[in-house]
């Protein structure tokens, strides 16, 4: 059972690694807002989730039918089929599954124990590195409502999932808090905290592919990108100056599993507040069904 798991998982990570070297070069289109483009980031992870994907005529997979070949495993109609994306090739049948050779099913089971023993250790230092952050914070003071001041943390950031703490380090105190309160605000509303969590998780799931890293900082940063976009909503000129002032002038966090707010690349960051633009309603529209439509051509099989 190991080596099958193994196998599926090694294939799910091919097609996943090529889809998120799409979503990379979709995400340069810098006419795309990232609080749009960033839910380009749902192709990849549900590939590397998700081992069952709906046949569709429309899917991007057939321009690489030569690399990846499908197996159907449910076919509810004649118009409905679920297949599993298969790039290796290396089994004689699917059902039951069957390795071409012993000598394959070793090294898959091999693969297979060492694959898991490396993924329950990074999800259980994932889970020790969050209680130990959370923990962290726990003495912080109420300033109000959830709002909370420490002198343990060194950048602003929100903390929690299910009951989220905004904590500003004491040295923040004389500073003016309004556009950093408005950005971690932001972070609540849009989940970013489960989300980062959601993707470290998945990595470590996919440890053994260096590319599952690339798109976790990638999809990290679009992150922060997007929840500026949001938090931009609504200021004028002027006030979206002021908020790249503060983000400049914000020291950047040590901590992975927190929504911060001098995360990501600064100077990307100030860049992209300097030429925000405001969406219209046709843009927001044309922009989403952009998004809905690549999405479903990348998540969807062959067939």
């Amino acid at each position: 059972m190991i080596a099958e798991t193994c196998y599926w998982i090694l294939n799910m990570s091919i097609v996943a690694s090529l889809m998120g070297l799409i979503v990379m070069l979709i995400r340069k289109i810098r006419i795309i807002p990232r609080r749009v483009s960033v839910f380009l980031w749902i192709i990849p992870f549900l590939r590397m989730v998700l081992p069952v994907g709906l046949n569709s005529p429309y899917s991007l997979m057939s321009v690489f039918s030569r690399l990846t070949r499908n197996v159907t495993v449910f076919k509810p109609s004649d118009d409905i089929s679920f297949s599993i994306s298969n790039s290796i090739r290396a089994a004689d049948s699917y059902s039951p599954f069957r390795f071409k050779s012993n000598g394959l099913n070793m090294v898959f089971t091999v693969t297979g124990f060492i694959w898991i023993v490396a993924a329950l250790a990074l999800l259980i230092a994932l889970t020790i590195l969050y209680v130990s952050t959370k923990k962290a914070v726990a003495d912080s003071k109420l300033l109000n409502s959830n709002i909370y001041f420490s002198g343990k943390v060194d950048s602003p950031a929100v903390y929690g999932i299910i009951k989220p703490r905004i904590v500003i380090p004491e040295s923040y105190k004389e500073k003016n808090l309004e556009y950093i309160i408005r950005h971690e605000k932001t972070h609540i509303k849009r989940l970013d905290n489960l989300w980062r969590i959601l993707g470290f998780v998945t990595a470590s799931v996919h440890w053994f592919n260096p590319l599952s890293w690339v798109f976790l900082k990638a999809f990290l940063n679009d992150l922060e990108l997007a929840c500026d976009e949001m938090a931009l909503a609504g200021l004028e000129k002027d006030e979206r100056k002021k908020y790249a002032m503060t983000l400049l002038e914000a020291s950047q966090s040590k901590s992975l599993l927190v929504s911060a707010f001098g995360g990501a690349k600064v100077r990307t960051r100030i860049e992209n507040v300097l030429s925000y633009k405001k969406m219209t309603l046709v843009s927001a529209t044309g922009f989403t069904l952009l998004i809905l439509v690549i999405i479903f051509t990348l998540v969807t099989n062959a067939g």
